[in-house]
């Protein structure tokens, strides 16, 4: 009987002492560090930023932050402002503990210091003729829509670019346009006002004007309602609540009233 006994436990020392080998050691002298904490920019970009703007600042759904004419256009207080309060009539939500986000003061510094070492370029600066970010400049749809016949509609005419949508448009405000075509999205074959469109077809760069002025015209585009009228209807949506089936079948039940007098 105890010879049994004796080899069980001896099995159990053995396997205890395997897992022993495999299991790390616990170290209480390097304890998790809290979010707070965290200044690094890898984990608070992957985190943070990576699902919109690409794992690495690119190829993602929003703005390119990896872009030298971008990070050209922006100053660091521009950017801070725009991480820690995010961006009115955008996407782009608020990360800024003040703003009701996660990220502390130090941890957005951290993230703008990043953006600036890894992807704006050194040693150059900005273009004299770039224009700004914002203008006071009145826009002239009209000729935004002439701009856009001569420089844009070749690319963007397919089903997969048209910028012209009403839906698209009510997704990006007025400053996003902006941005997107001063700095163009390089990730994407978009070229910036420097690079492509204007200097092709009429051989200088795009001035504050042009922009404002194709800013205009796609904003003349919007729609107050994204998505209606509704395709193959008289007028919009009380036709396509009259031809709702479920509220065919309601109106078609009858009342208590009716039921009760038969």
């Amino acid at each position: 009987m105890r010879a049994p006994i004796a080899a069980a436990l001896l099995a159990a020392c053995c396997l205890m002492s395997g897992c022993a080998r495999h299991l790390p050691a616990m170290n209480d002298e390097q304890p998790v560090p809290r979010p707070q904490q965290i200044v690094s920019f890898d984990p608070l970009y992957g985190q943070n930023c990576s699902a919109c703007h690409g794992s690495n600042g690119q190829n993602g759904p929003a703005l390119d932050l990896n872009n030298p004419v971008f990070q050209q256009l922006m100053d660091d207080a521009t950017l801070h402002r725009a991480i820690r309060d995010g961006v009115p009539g955008t996407q782009m939500p608020a990360f800024g503990e003040s703003a009701g986000g996660m990220l502390t003061e130090p941890q957005v510094d951290a993230l703008v210091a990043g953006m600036r070492k890894r992807w704006a370029t050194e040693g150059t600066t900005r273009p004299a003729q770039i224009p700004s970010v914002t203008t006071t400049l009145t826009g002239n749809a009209a000729h935004g829509q002439q701009l856009f016949a001569t420089d844009c509609r070749s690319c963007h005419s397919g089903k997969q670019q048209q910028v012209t949508d009403p839906t698209y448009l009510a997704l990006v405000s007025d400053q996003a346009l902006r941005i997107l075509l001063i700095a163009g999205r390089p990730d994407l074959g978009h070229p910036g006002s420097q690079t492509g469109w204007q200097t092709v077809a009429n051989g200088h760069a795009a001035s504050d004007q042009d922009v404002t002025d194709l800013v205009a015209y796609l904003a003349s585009l919007r729609s107050a309602t994204p998505g209606q009228p509704y395709p193959g209807t008289a007028d919009g949506v009380a036709q396509a609540v009259s031809n709702d089936p479920a509220r065919t079948r309601l109106s078609a039940q009858p009342t208590t009233q009716s039921r009760t007098e038969k």
